[in-house]
């Protein structure tokens, strides 16, 4: 086994909406990595700009959303060589467009729950006809969403006709694309929300699921990170079949984007008929020590500073690993 590196730069903040949930994330694992005896440099990515320490052996990016988690990044990192926990360009750009990462789900078979996606240009020119489109696909409520965001930023909900506008309005400020889905439950009931983390490259392994009950209506940025009274049960209350499912699920999605290192995979769950549906995959979840993905770790049994050093060795293996590509005869 290789050893670990000691020059490590955490890439944290950014200048996106997920700057201050990075700057927590980036400092926990800073923290963790020092544990393990590394020399550590807290990087501030707030532009185009920043500086990674010379002789920097890894860097573990923290970031979150726009810049951080959509394959920008790590476009940069591949061409200065430089190897980094997590997935690489094109799993982070899937992992981060909802539209993109979508329609790799239904190619790979994957359970979703029925929806839609517009163009914000589409929006502004034929409002009433992008309604109608809307309301022939799908029935109230619907979650309306910018197709690449985290945090839950700029997503609402419409109960009908008379919020679906401003919700779309609220989700065209974040983005050109923007993804309209069918609520899970009805107007009745609430979709139960389970959550499980992956780690590993070409084998993947799943931990144990975990269920988060909502302050509010819905899991927004507000019940995530301002709002007290959402709760986090681990492990999620299902039985042994719908565990070993939600764990099957959350390995083949990883492995649809072709995601690497880590990812949280996030599901609805259908309070009749306990149907599973696929949400989506976070391939740069939250990572303080009170954050879902490594606390379903720590119920699995691997503790915060081991998750670390794996998470270290994953994206050295997955380094070693594109050296042995040739890019020519």
């Amino acid at each position: 086994m290789s050893a670990l590196p000691q020059k490590i730069a955490v890439l944290m903040g950014g200048p996106g909406s997920e700057r201050a949930v990075s700057m927590a994330t980036g400092q926990g694992v800073a923290k963790a990595l020092r544990s393990l005896g590394a020399e550590v440099t807290e990087v501030d990515v707030k532009g185009a700009d920043f500086e990674l320490p010379a002789g920097t052996e890894l860097a573990f990016i923290a970031l979150h959303g726009t810049f951080g988690e959509d394959g920008t990044i790590q476009g940069l990192l591949e061409l200065a060589d430089i190897p980094y926990v997590g997935a690489g360009v094109l799993g982070s750009a899937a992992g981060m467009d909802k539209d993109v990462m979508k329609s790799l789900f239904m190619a790979a078979g994957l359970p979703i729950v029925k929806h839609v996606t517009i163009l914000r240009s589409a929006w502004e020119a034929e409002p009433k006809k992008v309604q109608k489109l809307v309301e022939s696909k799908l029935k109230y409520p619907l979650f309306v969403k910018p197709a690449n965001l985290g945090s839950s930023v700029g997503i609402s909900k419409a109960h009908d006709r008379r919020e679906l506008g401003p919700a779309i309005e609220e989700a065209a400020k974040f983005d050109r694309k923007i993804v309209i889905e069918q609520g899970v439950g009805g107007n009745k009931q609430k979709a139960r929300e389970i959550e499980c983390s992956v780690l590993g490259n070409d084998k993947p392994e799943a931990s144990v699921p975990g269920e988060i009950v909502p302050g509010k209506e819905f899991y927004d940025y507000a019940a995530k990170y301002v709002d007290e009274g959402s709760q986090l049960i681990i492990p999620a209350r299902l039985s042994k079949a719908e565990t070993k499912n939600v764990q099957q699920l959350a390995i083949s999605a990883f492995k649809a984007v072709d995601c690497s290192g880590l990812a949280r995979v996030d599901f609805l769950m259908d309070p009749k008929n306990r149907k599973m549906y696929l949400n989506e995959i976070n391939t740069m979840p939250g990572f303080t020590a009170i954050s879902m993905y490594p606390k379903l770790w720590a119920a699995s049994g691997l503790k915060y500073p081991d998750l670390i050093e794996r998470l270290i060795r994953l994206g050295q293996e997955r380094h070693e690993e594109k050296k042995r590509n040739q890019y020519s005869r």
